[in-house]
């Protein structure tokens, strides 16, 4: 560790030789202290430098010796400057106080191309507005990341299935970071609420084409969500009150300035309704309840530590029936100033997942199962400033997985559930943002990818246990003028887990069971993307993109699923798959009326040998139109309506083709892997929003809606049986929501 960083500051002492004057700090929020990322700092002598707060509120820049006037801007706050004659390194920290005169834009922030080049590696993400997604229509009234996420372009999910694709890929080629630590499952109830109580949360990014070098080991995105610090300044309290959910937060400082807290919690309460009406002897448990905790103490003027956790638990039971999961995760981050161009954090992270559930044994008795996966993690990373043309961004990263499952019955013998496996993830990673004039900016960088499986039993003849990869990424952006800009991109990721479940799509119970590859996944990325911008707040974003994968893990033809078999038995091995589309994104940011109308043109399929004849198939995630409709009506300052209308193919399925009757058994006979489809789905949400005139201490608002408002009937599974008389195959639907209307009041104090 010593080494690492002595050699950090050898580069970033010997990077940068003229005879310049380094300019560093941190902008916080003057309210609440809470860091500031995405804040501009730029020069006004000199119009083509400007320089964005990375994450965590931090900037620096270098400049020779003269009388500067800096300029910073933040589009929540008010601007502010200072006169400064550089001649020596200085440090300048910034508090920024709201603007409270502005107009909230709606929730959709993107990170797009600016001059503040310490951020143009987030080019193609998109980074939402937490304030502004409580105004959107969503499922019982509370605003929720992972459902606006969906809205986008290239990100599909299915009515009542637990997360989303990515073009294309599958449920668990996504990584989900809070505060850095991994979350293996993001959402409860199911897909209906998501994992993360916004009343928490400062910033959620997402990543889907040109993803930075020090993100890895998914194939497909990267959602970052950060926690808030907590206010340091004066404590505050918010929540709100459903139909069926409630939430309260509370934060404040231990030692004004100095240290704080924030703690969230929400609870469910179905089960209680659910219970009064008798049913089921009044055993019946359905809800969820998650806990968020952080805690910050500033050391000195360069030094803090943050420690965050979160806790949460879905229970779902009735008569025998039991299927209970949750995470638990945490992370103990240091940030430090080492010197005036060098910035380091580091981090320890925990994370763990089980479910417990209830399945049918081999003797037809009952059998609870409690698979884990725990992981351990370790980053460092760098933030190097040098110059006004370029950021280093380096570091390592160390995960340690343990998968196991608990108090198995003798009799079960699937050697794969009852044997312990482990698997060891490190990397090494270089990035630079690099602006080479003020029209074309590139972010280039690597990644080395290391994994070594730990404790398992090698198999067909594999012998190797530890494989290396090569991971890198670039991404060019240039700007014809302020209006129009093209970009360019190539990224190569990695992945070394998945889960198997019983198919994913159509499955409401949570039972999947993470599994360490034999080898790591892989896939290649391009993409070409145009913004033109318009009057009045106008701006269109077209992509294309195209990627390749192999070494794919899929289940054989003609297998019924079950977790207590030797499940690794029942997989294909080294398979290929490729996706590719158009994406679309029209928005409209000034005025009353806001919004966007996102469109995803897409195709993405898999082929194995063993699987279809070794022909290419349908993926699960395959999804040929996928469009989203969002807008927001500011009738007065008090009351605003918006709407959200969404329309999808139906994702590939493989339904029957024939039926036969097999010593007095109905036995189907299925078509090809995935060559039919579910119907279309589509549905129209509605909601007004009414806020009463606020005080400078309080602030509420109530929230009305209605989900699925002309009722579509969308299918959530098909199941087939024969039809006695005419001896054909019949088909019948299961829907799970129909029209639900919604009640919430929110406040703050």
């Amino acid at each position: 560790m010593m080494r690492i960083t002595t050699m950090a500051v050898f580069l970033s002492v010997c990077s940068y030789a003229q005879k310049n004057y380094s300019i560093n700090g941190v902008v916080k929020d003057q309210d609440t202290g809470e860091l500031i990322s995405g804040a501009v700092i730029k020069i006004k002598e000199k119009p083509e430098i400007s320089i964005e707060t990375n994450e965590y509120g931090f900037y620096s820049l270098s400049l020779p010796e003269n009388d500067y006037t800096l300029i910073i801007s933040h589009d929540k706050h008010k601007d502010a400057a200072q006169n400064i004659h550089l001649d020596s390194t200085k440090k300048i920290d910034w508090t920024l106080k709201k603007d409270e005169y502005l107009i909230e834009e709606i929730n959709l922030k993107d990170v797009k191309r600016s001059k503040a080049f310490s951020t143009q590696s987030k080019m193609g993400a998109e980074k939402l507005d937490i304030q502004g997604i409580s105004k959107l229509p969503v499922l019982l009234g509370e605003k929720d990341i992972m459902k606006t996420l969906q809205f986008l372009p290239g990100v599909s999910s299915q009515e009542g299935s637990s997360g989303f694709s990515v073009r294309g890929g599958n449920l668990d080629q996504n990584l989900i970071l809070l505060d850095e630590a991994p979350v293996f499952n993001n959402s409860h109830l199911a897909g209906f609420f998501s994992t993360f109580n916004s009343d928490a949360l400062r910033s959620v990014t997402l990543y889907k084409g040109n993803i930075p070098s020090q993100y890895g080991g998914r194939l497909s995105s990267v959602v970052d969500v950060k926690m808030k610090e907590g206010n340091n300044q004066n404590f505050g309290v918010a929540g709100g009150i459903g139909l069926i959910s409630s939430r309260i937060s509370f934060e404040g400082p231990i030692q004004k300035g100095k240290s704080s807290f924030i703690v969230s919690a929400r609870r469910t309460y179905l089960d209680l309704f659910l219970n009064s009406t008798g049913e089921n002897g009044g055993n019946t448990k359905l809800y969820f309840y998650d806990l968020n905790a952080k805690f910050n103490y500033q050391i000195n003027k360069n030094n803090s530590i943050h420690f965050s956790s979160y806790l949460g638990r879905d229970i779902m039971s009735f008569d025998k029936f039991k299927n209970n999961w949750g995470n638990l995760v945490g992370t103990l981050r240091w940030n430090s100033i080492i010197n005036s161009n060098l910035f380091s954090n580091t981090s320890l992270t925990y994370s763990n997942y089980d479910y417990r559930t209830n399945i049918i044994g081999y003797t037809g008795n009952i059998v609870e199962i409690n698979p884990n996966v725990r992981n351990w993690g370790f980053k460092q990373d760098f933030s190097n400033y040098v110059g006004t043309s370029h950021t280093f961004n380096y570091g390592l990263q160390a995960s340690y997985y343990d998968f196991f499952t608990n108090k198995l019955p003798d009799y079960i013998n699937s050697e794969f559930l009852k044997k312990e496996r482990t698997m060891w993830e490190s990397a090494l990673y270089f990035n630079d943002d690099y602006k080479i004039s003020e029209k074309l900016f590139m972010n280039y960088g690597v990644r080395l990818s290391m994994l070594n499986r730990g404790k398992d039993i090698e198999k067909d003849g594999e012998t190797s246990k530890r494989y290396i990869n090569f991971e890198p990424r670039l991404m060019l952006n240039y700007e014809f003028n302020k209006n129009n800009s093209i970009r360019a991109g190539y990224t190569r990721l990695t992945q070394n887990l998945q889960t198997l479940s019983n198919g994913g799509y159509g499955q409401f119970i949570n039972n999947d069971i993470w599994l360490n590859l034999k080898k790591p996944l892989t896939m290649d990325q391009v993409n070409l993307a145009y913004t033109k911008k318009f009057n009045k707040g106008y701006e269109v974003t077209s992509e294309v993109f195209y990627k390749k994968m192999a070494n794919l893990v899929d289940y054989k033809d003609g297998l019924v699923v079950d977790v207590l078999d030797n499940v690794e038995n029942n997989l294909l091995y080294n398979g290929i798959g490729r996706a590719y589309g158009f994406e679309l994104l029209a928005k409209k940011t000034k005025g009353r009326l806001t919004g966007w109308v996102s469109y995803t043109l897409s195709k993405t399929e898999r082929k194995i040998d063993g699987i279809n004849e070794g022909n290419w198939y349908n993926a699960n995630s395959d999804k040929t139109h996928n469009l989203s409709v969002v807008a927001s009506y500011e009738l007065t300052p008090a009351i605003t309506f918006s709407g959200a209308f969404v329309y999808s193919t139906g994702n590939a399925v493989t339904f029957p083709v024939g039926v036969y009757n097999i010593d007095g058994q109905t036995v189907f006979q299925y078509g090809a892997r995935n060559s039919n489809r579910m119907p279309a789905y589509h549905r129209l949400d509605l909601n007004v929003t009414y806020e009463p005139k606020t005080t400078k201490r309080f602030k509420s608002s109530w929230s009305f809606g209605v989900y699925n408002i002309y009722g579509k009937q969308n299918p959530y599974t098909i199941s087939f049986e024969k039809d006695m008389f005419t001896n054909t195959i019949r088909a019948k639907q299961e829907t799970l929501l129909s029209i639900v209307p919604n009640v919430a009041y929110n406040f703050k104090f």
